[in-house]
């Protein structure tokens, strides 16, 4: 019941999570709910709240528009701080959301609560190398079991998500938009192919107008669902750099993509490693300090063992695929993700071998 009453007051105009949170304070401190709250005269509300008269003007003609017994229906994909599946990182923002709206697969807000999932953020301009790279860790990361966030923007941020889904893998995508817009257009299939293989995320209502201040506050969700940050490539003037603040201010550890230090997209990423960001030289780097990630299931070891049975002495991808039979599906992805582990190499030719 409260989770209703608690929606309702959210899509009142003019409260923002500072105003909710001191809502929530009186609730707790008067030991009401929001729907004994709903029934407060304005005068008892002034006067433990020290609003601005256009925050009460809306709120009266708010609650005249819905009477004292209002309809509330909770749209089925919203989340509000207190359910279940509420991610815990977003609480120690210093204006955390008041709702989140998520379209996808909701499983994966299990892995969000508990910032088990890995944040890959750059440039919309970047180089052929750093998209290169932005795509090889989203492989990695995925082949290794964990979910990749980023922001669905061009270029850095959609190559890292591409790696994730060439493999199988599960992108989490934090839009700056509200879930029903698409930025940029083009990103329209793309952005429908996230949301069928992972989850799309957003703190903004359907209808909620578009503009530059709504990504930084995207940036800010990133970094609290992610248990570790990686900058690929950016200038000097980059949401990204806004990224790596809130995860210096999160105790997010920060990873960068060393860049060519005569390229202007990589100086803002370069700079970071004077403030210390740990250096990133290979995707398998990372995939070693983060370990195996929350996807991996007791039937991949299962997978892994027959995969490792089947190299034996040394084999190509052909000789693995004709010993493995049906259990032969997303070999390369298989192996990259061995190789990250340290347990097989791949050496002239195309010829795998165990350590």
């Amino acid at each position: 019941m409260d989770r209703r009453w608690w929606w309702l007051w959210s899509q009142c105009p003019g409260l923002g999570s500072a105003r909710m949170r001191a809502l929530r304070s009186v609730a707790c401190e008067w030991s009401v709910g929001p729907a004994e709250l709903w029934s407060w005269p304005a005068e008892r509300l002034r006067t433990l709240l020290s609003w601005p008269e256009s925050c009460w003007s809306s709120l009266e003609r708010f609650r005249r528009l819905h009477g004292k017994a209002p309809q509330i229906n909770v749209p089925d994909n919203v989340l509000l701080p207190g359910d279940r599946q509420w991610p815990q990182g977003v609480d120690r923002l210093d204006r955390p959301p008041v709702v989140l709206h998520h379209c996808g697969d909701p499983s994966l807000l299990y892995e969000l609560r508990q910032q088990q999932a890995v944040a890959v953020v750059g440039t919309r301009a970047a180089s052929a190398h750093g998209l290169a790279v932005a795509e090889d860790l989203g492989r990695t990361l995925a082949s290794m079991g964990w979910p990749v966030i980023s922001g669905l923007a061009e270029g850095i941020d959609a190559a890292a998500h591409r790696g994730c889904l060439n493999v199988g893998g599960r992108p989490v995508a934090v839009l700056g938009t509200s879930l029903e817009r698409v930025y940029p257009r083009h990103h329209e299939t793309f952005q429908a192919e996230v949301g069928r293989n992972g989850l799309l995320l957003s703190e903004f209502s359907l209808g909620t107008s578009m503009n530059r201040g709504s990504f930084v506050e995207r940036n800010r969700l990133i970094v609290a669902l992610a248990k570790a940050l990686v900058v690929v490539e950016c200038p000097e003037r980059s949401g990204a750099l806004i990224s790596a603040k809130f995860a210096s201010q999160l105790q997010c550890p920060v990873w960068v993509v060393p860049g060519d230090a005569r390229r202007w997209s990589s100086r803002g990423s370069n700079a970071l490693l004077r403030n210390q960001a740990f250096p990133l030289l290979t995707a398998a780097d990372l995939a070693d300090h983060l370990g195996a990630g929350p996807l991996i299931s007791a039937s991949a070891s299962v997978a892994q063992d027959a995969l490792l049975a089947a190299i034996g002495d040394g084999a190509s991808i052909e000789t693995l695929q004709r010993r493995l039979g049906p259990r032969g599906h997303q070999l390369s992805s298989r192996l990259l993700a061995l190789e990250c582990e340290g347990q097989v190499v791949c050496e002239a030719g195309h010829l795998w071998r165990r350590r």
